[in-house]
Formats: C-alpha cells, structure tokens, sequence
C-alpha cells in the first residue's frame, strides 16, 4: 500500500486511476506551459529564515477570509471538470472542504450543478462566475446561486477567449468523453473511474445544459460554448454583477497593478491574484511574482489572496510571508480527488495544513495572520 506523505504522492495516484484526457486537463498549461512551470520554481526560488530557541509551543494557522473565520487561509478553488475525475466530484470536494472548515468554491463549469452541491452539503459555499455573451442566462446563473445560499461570487475576469491547450486539443478532451477506440482503450486500465461513472447521472455540465438557451444537450453545448465567451467583457459588467448579485464579490485573474487598481475601484471585497493556473496567456509571470507589486498597490484596502502553483503548506506560508490574506489550491486537490475522491481531498488538506504548520514553527513563528516578509532569506 502507497503511503503518502505529500500531494505529489497523490499526483502520482491521480495519473494511474483517472483517464488520460482528464489529468492532463487538470494538470495542462496553454503553449508551452512555461508560466505552469514558473507558478512552482516562483515558490522554490523564496528562502526562508530558520530561528531557533524561540517558544513554538502554542501555535495556529486559523485565519479569516471574508469576515469569516476559517481553519487555514486555504480554499478550493473553482475548477472545471471536477466531476470528471471523480463520479460526483463537485459534491464529494464540497462535502470535504466543509467538514475540514475551509471554503470551496464552485465552477461555473462544474459537472455537478449549484442545486446539486446546494443539496449535499449543509453550509453555504461559493459560486464562481463567467460572464458570457447571455447576459439572461448570465443574471439566471446569480439568481440561482442566490436561491442556493451561496454566500460569495467568485467573478473571473482572465477567460474573455479561451487559451489554446496543446494537451486537450490532442486528447480531444470533451464531457463526457467521447467513446473513440483511443479512449475506449484508455477507460479500460482505469476500472475504478469507469464504474463511479457509471453509477452516476451527473456525466454534463450541470449548471448550463437545460437551463441556457438552446442547450438541451452535450451535442449543443460545444457549439454554444465556442460562442458565448465575451472578449467585450470590461469593469463596467463587473458593476453589472455587483450589482445584480448584491453580496461579497470576490474578483479572479488580477495579473497588473493597474489592474488590481480597478478592482480596488469597483468596490470588490477581495481579489484573487491568479494566472488562471497558467493556462490562459503563456509568458505570464507566476502569481507569486505579481504578489507584492499588488500588495503596493492596494495595500489593506482590499482582501488580496493568491492562487496559482500551491502544492503544499510552506507554499502557503510563502504566500502569506508576501503579503497573501489567504490562498487557494486547483491541482493539488484535483488530484487528491481524482485519486481517492472526498478521502482524498481531506487528506490533501491535512497534508498542507500539518506543512504549514511546521513550516511556521521552524521559522520561528507561532500565528500564520502576523506572519510577514521578516521571514524570508534575503541575500
């Protein structure tokens, strides 16, 4: 029996048990995948200090996000096709972020729908939101998160046009998949998946199939897909959402100074810094490069979180040590879930929560929220 000690252990799990087309979904970056790459070296190339003789005894990495006080200063965040490497993703990562006290954010691309995950778990958790070219479909997508109790509206701004991802392109990635002899091949060695599949109905994209305008089933769903993402997208609709949904707005995908300006502007209570995973524009820096000249920016006038590259809790700690109120992992429980379903995403959390923590210990530090730039090596 494996033992896993770290997330890349369950990384490594997720490739043996989840069809080819969906890790590499989970794990691709657009082109030549650099900014990928660089999301991870960023937090490699930050030195920490290690202090000694200092009283660690008592220690805490609770931290508040919105208002709102959580067991670390870690959220799931929205990513798509979650219910495609699990049977019933969506639920069983929501069940786990809930029982663990951490938020979990919902996709609008998810293959569970907002009433489904709405239906399985017993707190309120967050919606993530396009903006598509339907604005109606659009204002029906709020009212339905409203309807559900979420409690905040994650608004991503970097995904006007679709980065080109060499990998599902090849793949031919769709949901679910289509039932090529490559494919058919490739379900065969992953039984575990193929039979949570088949136990399953929630195999679409839940939120838009039956509810957007002539999307009735898969067949018309790429067609309308391709169509709706809104290169006209601009800080006037994020007025509009604000609008319309009328709770904390969360803004995703900040990568400019100037930008995070505007956010500051529009009156959001938070924004996420964050290259969508490195899978939108290739040649970006990492999200953690961008960090601090955000932080110069806005300052404590606006909650500042990052995502992008956290694979373990000294990331975290990295994160924070830069001026992060709070952080948000894609990957790293994409593949707990592919590996071991809602167990699995515990696990993931626990493994970063006990690395944080012993990360803040030998550093000397006893409080991840006064946790700050004092703590890195600087040559």
């Amino acid at each position: 029996m494996t033992v896993i000690t770290c997330t890349e252990d369950l990384r490594l799990l997720h490739k043996r048990r989840v069809p080819r087309m969906f890790y590499d979904y989970a794990e691709s970056g657009s082109w030549t995948e650099s900014t990928l790459r660089r999301n991870a070296t960023a937090f490699t190339d930050v030195q920490l200090r290690q202090r000694v003789a200092v009283d660690i005894s008592e220690r805490s990495v609770r931290a508040s996000m919105l208002g709102e006080n959580w067991r670390m200063p870690v959220g799931i965040a929205p990513t798509g096709l979650a219910g495609m490497q699990h049977a019933d993703g969506e639920i069983l990562a929501a069940r786990a972020a809930e029982k663990f006290g951490v938020p979990f954010t919902l996709s609008t691309m998810s293959i569970c729908s907002i009433e489904d995950v709405a239906a399985h778990t017993s707190k309120p958790f967050w919606f993530q939101l396009y903006v598509m070219k339907d604005r109606e479909f659009i204002r029906s997508l709020i009212e339905r998160a409203k309807r559900a109790h979420c409690s905040a509206l994650v608004l991503t701004l970097d995904l006007q046009i679709l980065g080109q991802r060499h990998r599902d392109l090849k793949n031919g990635m769709s949901a679910p998949p289509k039932l090529t002899f490559m494919n058919l091949l490739n379900m065969a060695t992953k039984p575990r998946w193929c039979l949570g599949m088949l136990g399953t109905r929630r195999r679409g994209f839940g939120n838009i199939i039956g509810h957007a305008k002539g999307v009735g089933d898969m067949s018309s769903l790429a067609s309308w897909s391709a169509e709706q993402l809104d290169p006209t997208l601009n800080w006037d609709d994020v007025a509009w959402v604000k609008e319309t949904w009328g709770g904390p707005l969360i803004l995703k995908g900040i990568m400019d100074p100037l930008d995070a300006k505007f956010a500051l502007d529009s009156g959001a209570d938070a924004l996420i810094v964050s290259n969508h995973g490195g899978r939108q524009l290739d040649g970006a820096p990492a999200s953690l490069d961008v960090l601090p000249a955000v932080m110069d920016v806005v300052g404590d006038e606006i909650e500042v979180w990052l995502d992008g590259g956290i694979r373990s809790g000294q990331d975290v700690f990295k994160a924070m040590a830069l001026g992060a109120k709070g952080t948000f992992i894609g990957k790293a429980f994409l593949n707990a879930l592919g590996a071991l379903g809602e167990p699995g995403v515990t696990l993931c959390l626990e493994l970063i929560e006990r690395e944080l923590d012993l990360t803040m210990a030998f550093c000397g530090q006893t409080d991840i929220i006064e946790v700050d730039s004092s703590v890195i090596w600087q040559q």
